[in-house]
């Protein structure tokens, strides 16, 4: 049936209502039965990519004056959930759930970002991202001091964070002869280096790099080992899709040159590849 001047509109009026908004302006829409599935990636709170992480780590991860989590691998998963539509749900939970791949395949979280190194134990329970970070492990040392191997330590304490790939290598060189101690957190490690209960403490040196500005005068970097360690971040074993999209959103920050501003801000100048 043809229709004609106002009758014409006013059944479309009638069929807009009848459709329940369909023709109503897109803000009014309800929300769609389908978020949290962008790229088919399916989230564990529909609109959020939920974040674990473990704080303080700086300046991968920290929260800043006015309690809000910001770093290196924040900037990074906030592009992945600008990708998905999504927002980002950060998590502070104890790194060895994040380590052990458990926090991702409870649905806690869909992804880690802890500056995590890439290794073959734990790639048999977490599903990794492409690398994004090259770290060296370093040694922390109080001022004036000058200990250039693990070697120099016999006797003495050196500490490390425990569950991290710094303890690993202290615990791999017995030759040290020192007495290893274990911490908890990257805050009470570097806590212990500066008030004397501990000769020297092992972690990342851009951790490390971060703590002395915020220790100036107190501690110096004595000598790092390259130990061809990698970041990436974890997810929940099978998740390809959301794997697929992480590393997409790696890959063109790197190629856009989004990646080496974040680089700049929370590390310093980008290494020459």
């Amino acid at each position: 049936m043809q229709l004609h001047g106002r009758s014409k509109f006013a059944a479309l009026a009638a069929m807009c209502a009848l459709a329940l908004t369909a023709c109503g302006s897109p803000s009014a829409a309800a929300p769609d039965a389908s978020a949290g599935k962008a790229d088919g990636v399916s989230l564990v709170s529909p609109g959020k990519l939920t974040v674990c992480t473990h704080l303080p780590f700086a300046p991968f991860q920290v929260n800043d004056d006015s309690g809000k989590t910001v770093g290196f691998d924040i900037d990074l998963v906030n592009l992945v959930a600008k990708r998905l539509g999504a927002q980002t749900a950060i998590i502070d939970t104890p790194f060895e759930g994040i380590k052990s791949g458990e926090d991702m395949a409870t649905g806690k979280c869909d992804i880690a970002a802890a500056g995590m190194t890439i290794t073959d134990a734990r790639k048999e329970a977490i599903l990794f991202s492409e690398p994004y970070f090259d770290a060296t492990q370093a040694l922390l040392v109080p001022e004036g001091e000058d200990v250039e191997s693990l070697e120099e330590l016999e006797g003495k304490k050196l500490g490390a964070q425990s569950a991290t790939t710094g303890l690993d290598y202290a615990q791999a060189h017995p030759e040290c002869g020192c007495e290893i101690i274990e911490f908890q957190d990257l805050a009470s490690l570097t806590q212990a280096l500066m008030t004397g209960q501990v000769d020297a403490a092992i972690n990342d040196l851009p951790v490390w790099t971060e703590a002395l500005k915020a220790n100036p005068g107190k501690a110096s970097i004595s000598t790092q080992f390259d130990t061809g360690e990698q970041y990436g971040l974890g997810m929940k074993l099978g998740n390809k899709s959301l794997k697929k999209v992480v590393d997409e959103v790696l890959a063109e920050a790197k190629s856009d040159g989004s990646y080496d501003e974040i680089y700049k801000e929370w590390i310093g100048d980008v290494p020459k590849s």
